[in-house]
């Protein structure tokens, strides 16, 4: 009786353990790649790191030497720092770079609902509804990919979506300059790669502006379009 009860055990076991990676969640899709930057009017193509997990993504780029890009795609309300760890600060990365609006995880199924939710949380109010129209499948740096003609007031933008990464591998922007991913290497990434260390403090570059209002020393300054990848 008891073998019996040991056999039917076991055998309910090995059930469960052959059912486990169709009954749990997919784990999130952990990967590094590089980034090429190029585009009208520039010299030489530029560069930057990327690291994803758990819908976290971090970027490191030429463009701000020795500053970090932290999005948090994770949180309820999706978010985008700049660290600056010279300094041991950091604060809302806004419009400082469109990198942290275009490479986030995304539903290879809609992406332009997540492009959105990040135009918005980097202040940009004028993008109006994000439409995204499948316009076939293409190969981008050995990765199979879905291609998107995007629209948005700002103006007209093509993603090329990889589903298994859910995430772009390439995007080229309504200015023509073209962004691609290569070297993805699919791995664990350090969980320290995406937090911001407690003892940092949170910058608030508005407080300061408000401050320096209140001088003689203030000026203020002309309009100016928002500076994109160009």
């Amino acid at each position: 009786m008891r073998a019996r009860f040991l056999i039917a055990t076991l055998w309910a076991c090995g059930v469960a353990i052959g059912l486990a990676p169709f009954t749990q969640p997919a784990g999130a899709q952990q990967f590094s790649a590089a980034l090429t930057i190029t585009g009208p009017g520039t010299a030489a193509a530029r560069t930057a790191k990327l690291a994803v997990a758990d819908r976290k993504v971090r970027i490191e780029t030429s463009e701000l030497p020795g500053d970090v890009l932290i999005v948090d795609a994770a949180a309820a309300v999706p978010a985008a720092y700049l660290v600056r760890p010279a300094h041991r600060v950091f604060m809302d990365a806004k419009q400082s770079s469109p990198l942290t609006r275009l490479f986030v995880p995304l539903d290879p199924a809609d992406p332009c609902r997540q492009w959105q939710a990040m135009a918005e949380v980097a202040g940009i109010s004028d993008s109006g509804q994000w439409r995204c129209s499948a316009a076939g499948n293409e190969t981008v740096s050995g990765r199979n990919t879905r291609k998107f003609a995007v629209t948005s007031r700002r103006g007209h933008s093509t993603g090329w979506i990889d589903a298994g990464l859910k995430f772009p591998v390439k995007i080229e922007t309504e200015y023509g300059a073209v962004l691609t991913m290569r070297d993805i290497a699919e791995a664990p990434q350090p969980a320290q790669k995406f937090e911001i260390p407690g003892s940092y403090r949170k910058f608030d570059p508005h407080g300061v502006i408000e401050l320096m209002k209140r001088t003689d020393i203030w000026v203020e300054p002309p309009g100016e379009p928002e500076r994109g990848i160009r």
